[in-house]
């Protein structure tokens, strides 16, 4: 019999004399390494812990951890037995979650991912209006790049994240709530800083500062410049925005930006003009990415349709503001 079906028939066994708190313990260990830290993580006495994990390994009469006076190393067994106790945390976690939502829809707590070239622009426009509508809903926010966000979704660390499409989203579901264009960002003495649009013929390639490797707004960029990775290679790559916007600033390139980005306090600033790119729209699209088998879809589903009602209308109200020059 293969040893996964044989641990999981084990643990099916022994679910009914196991704890969730000494499956939790098993798992903060897994990750620190460290009796102490794992106890603090989960906020309880190193002894406490200590005696949960023993009576767990008594209960499944293996040994889950070598333990030295300097570290503790899990054995093969113990992690084979981590992936599975993961499975059920992630099930007990869904059916607390589902009960919750059948009664009242965003309530509790919602773990959200966001990528850096979204984060900064959108949470400010949705967050208040989203509390104000569920005062129930708790959102746990990470911001990471798109790979690994879809990581931590994947290990069931996050229950959504709030990505740019296209992209490769492996097995995941995912609901579209936003689409927007690129503007490009110039020096305001830039030549081309007084067009009313831009196409990719006219893009001084030697100028272009883009995001490094990782970030997909790079990607959606070059795309729809229809220019290939040798622009990303001959240019500055920066770690954020933010930096690429401050050297256009400086008049030391041109970069992208993402319309929802253009009303904030980063591009308030007199030495920065903006044009619109004169490529085939929209550049990217903006939805909220989930496993199959998460059992809060509806929540998903209803989140997005409250965040694309809060963002037309807060478009609307800069009508005026709705084009980049």
């Amino acid at each position: 019999m293969d040893i996964s079906i044989a641990l999981a028939l084990l643990l099916i066994q022994l679910i009914f004399f196991l704890t969730i708190r000494q499956l939790q313990y098993l798992q903060a260990v897994m990750a620190t390494h460290h009796f102490g830290k794992a106890a603090e993580q989960c906020f309880v006495t190193q002894s406490t812990l200590s005696s949960g994990i023993q009576e767990l390994e008594q209960l499944l009469g293996v040994t889950l951890f070598e333990r030295t006076k300097r570290k503790v190393i899990p054995t093969m067994m113990g992690e084979q037995i981590a992936v599975q106790a993961q499975h059920i945390l992630q099930l007990n976690e869904a059916l607390v979650e589902t009960c919750q939502s059948a009664q009242q829809p965003l309530t509790g707590t919602l773990r959200l991912g966001v990528i850096p070239t979204i984060g900064p622009y959108l949470l400010p426009w949705v967050l208040p209006e989203i509390r104000r509508l569920f005062p129930q809903l708790h959102l746990q926010l990470i911001e990471d790049q798109s790979e690994k966000l879809l990581d931590r979704l994947e290990m069931g660390q996050l229950d959504s994240a709030i990505l740019a499409l296209p992209y490769a989203l492996r097995q995941f579901e995912h609901e579209v709530f936003w689409q927007e264009d690129f503007c490009v960002a110039l020096p305001k003495q830039h030549p081309l800083a007084t067009q009313r649009m831009i196409s990719t013929q006219m893009l001084p390639r030697q100028e272009l500062l883009l995001l490094e490797e990782g970030h997909c707004l790079t990607a959606h960029a070059l795309s729809a410049c229809q220019l290939d990775d040798l622009a990303l290679k001959q240019t500055f790559q920066g770690t954020s925005l933010y930096t690429l916007l401050q050297m256009v600033a400086g008049g030391q390139g041109i970069t992208f930006v993402p319309e929802m980005a253009i009303y904030s306090e980063q591009l308030n600033q007199k030495e920065i003009s903006l044009v619109s790119l004169n490529e085939p729209s929209p550049h990217r699209k903006i939805g909220l990415v989930w496993r199959k088998s998460f059992m809060r879809k509806p929540d998903l589903i209803l989140l997005s349709q409250h965040i694309r009602q809060i963002m037309h209308q807060t478009v609307n109200n800069m009508s005026q503001n709705s084009h980049c020059i």
